[in-house]
């Protein structure tokens, strides 16, 4: 891997973290991801419109992913407004991977190799270590991390072909854009206005920034570097927010649960290496 992807692929996950961490945070999470949706749609839509290319064939797939990336924003935000980011976190990022490996061999065939399984492996023993061996912990909190995760795991697959017809900040721009649509109303029928507005400061707004920022980083990365290479590294995300929630006290985070995330990031590594 090129210096120079390297360093897009840590700066995308660096990104990635900086935004979780800065939602995760929000007294109202949700109307808080609300804030960040809209001004990163908005920021951003200026750049899709520079470099459109979109035709009718993306629709089917820019619909799924919208619905998928709604359920995502949801169970994320609720996520972190029960639960301490080092937990749900850690099991989103990992188990997505896993799940699309798992749908890539049961439903299209797909072959696994010895690297890939051992990454499973390694994978699932982390997430029981960021769970807790002993403690049975909150079947809800799980629930929710791993729901993220099966929603990062759906809209990858339907990104993965969608993007075939559109180039890659279009195609984005017009999934958040229905997202935002979908979300914005939704939040304000349950939260109202007020909250909404409450929400907007200079963390949301950043962590708008962030959305479209991570992932027009990782696109960088791609275009110099195998996509293996580029995810694997992406994943550092993980030990990333977990040592800033660390060292800034915001989480008392022990040594059981440090070893489960990098245990995650070291098998999502060998499954996306294999």
């Amino acid at each position: 891997m090129p210096v120079s992807a390297l360093l897009l692929a840590l700066a995308a996950a660096a990104v990635h973290a900086t935004w979780n961490l800065l939602l995760s945070g929000e007294e109202d999470t949700h109307a808080a991801s609300v804030v960040a949706l809209v001004f990163g749609t908005l920021v951003f839509a200026p750049l899709a419109a520079i470099t459109w290319r979109f035709h009718a064939a993306a629709l089917p797939y820019v619909a799924a992913s919208s619905a998928l990336e709604l359920l995502y924003l949801a169970l994320l935000a609720t996520g972190y407004s029960v639960a301490a980011m080092s937990f749900i976190y850690p099991i989103a990022r990992g188990s997505a991977p896993v799940l699309v490996l798992i749908v890539g061999v049961v439903a299209l065939g797909a072959g696994v190799s010895l690297l890939a399984g051992v990454g499973v492996v390694v994978v699932a023993a982390g997430i029981v270590l960021v769970r807790g061996l002993s403690t049975a912990g909150r079947p809800r909190d799980l629930a929710l991390a791993l729901g993220v995760g099966a929603c990062i795991a759906g809209y990858t697959l339907v990104d993965k072909h969608g993007i075939t017809h559109a180039s890659p900040i279009a195609y984005i721009e017009v999934v958040f854009l229905l997202t935002a649509i979908g979300y914005v109303f939704g939040v304000w029928r349950v939260r109202g206005g007020p909250a909404i507005r409450a929400a907007v400061n200079r963390r949301t707004l950043l962590a708008g920034i962030g959305f479209f920022g991570a992932f027009a980083l990782a696109l960088a990365a791609l275009r110099l570097a195998p996509a293996a290479s580029v995810a694997a590294v992406r994943e550092s995300s993980v030990v990333m927010a977990t040592a800033v929630l660390a060292i800034g006290g915001r989480e008392q985070i022990g040594p059981e649960r440090l070893a489960g995330a990098i245990a995650v990031v070291v098998g999502i590594a060998f499954i996306s290496l294999g």
